[in-house]
């Protein structure tokens, strides 16, 4: 093969080697822009879901009150005493909360009360041979998401009463204390049905429904973006 035929012969398997590569590229940038694009409906679905869950969450959370105790630490003594507390402070409020109506009743019931619970709370530690202090305030705090029998709260912002024992460094223990939903056994297996109608009618439908559906957090994971990670690895 003279210089010529040679040279011909390697710009035709250049030529053919650029085609190639074209058609490679092209395939990759059609996969590309798929896999952008269902990125992009999955990424607008997550937001509405989540849009959706911050709403009923915050509507959810109008109409109850969440009862938090932190115990002074983790150790088995200070985890048993947060207890003795809790138990002490839901037989002393369910009667009164039992009585009230809506958030706004339950709110001034637990307001009024605050000095008369803060030194309950204080009575049960010095009887059982602590020396802790105490305090008792109504507030807004974090939750995270907690089942009570049937029913799954989703996390965000409640308006709680919180006890907060010594330190406040131990575990904490969660319910809701209007309407009345601390009125279970210990594995939150029986729920009052009073309270649980009274709840229905607090809520929405939506609402309620949402409590029932026993949903749990999900992570998800972009699969599409990992796709795309491995694709130009």
């Amino acid at each position: 093969m003279n210089r010529k035929s040679k040279i011909k012969a390697r710009l035709k398997s250049l030529h053919t080697i650029i085609l190639n590569l074209d058609k490679y590229t092209q395939m990759h940038m059609s996969l590309l822009l798929i896999l952008l694009t269902l990125s992009w409906i999955l990424a607008q679905a997550v937001q509405l879901q989540g849009a959706k869950s911050n709403r009923l969450q915050e509507g959810i959370a109008k109409e109850i009150i969440r009862f938090h105790v932190v115990a002074n630490s983790d150790s088995d003594d200070d985890q048993q005493l947060k207890y003795q507390v809790k138990d002490a402070l839901v037989e002393a409020l369910g009667p009164y909360l039992k009585e009230a109506k809506d958030i706004d009743e339950a709110e001034d019931i637990i307001n009024n009360m605050l000095p008369q619970i803060q030194k309950l709370a204080g009575n049960v530690i010095n009887e059982k041979g602590y020396k802790y202090a105490v305090t008792a305030t109504l507030s807004p705090s974090y939750f995270p998401t907690k089942m009570y029998g049937d029913y799954t709260f989703p996390p965000g912002y409640y308006e709680a009463l919180q006890i907060r024992i010594g330190d406040g460094q131990g575990k904490n223990w969660w319910c809701v204390m209007f309407p009345p939903l601390c009125l279970v056994d210990e594995t939150y297996s029986i729920v009052d049905e009073e309270s649980e109608e009274e709840l229905k009618h607090l809520l929405t439908e939506e609402e309620f429904e949402e409590l029932k559906s026993k949903k749990t957090p999900i992570k998800i994971k972009f699969k599409i973006i990992e796709s795309l990670k491995k694709l130009f690895e």
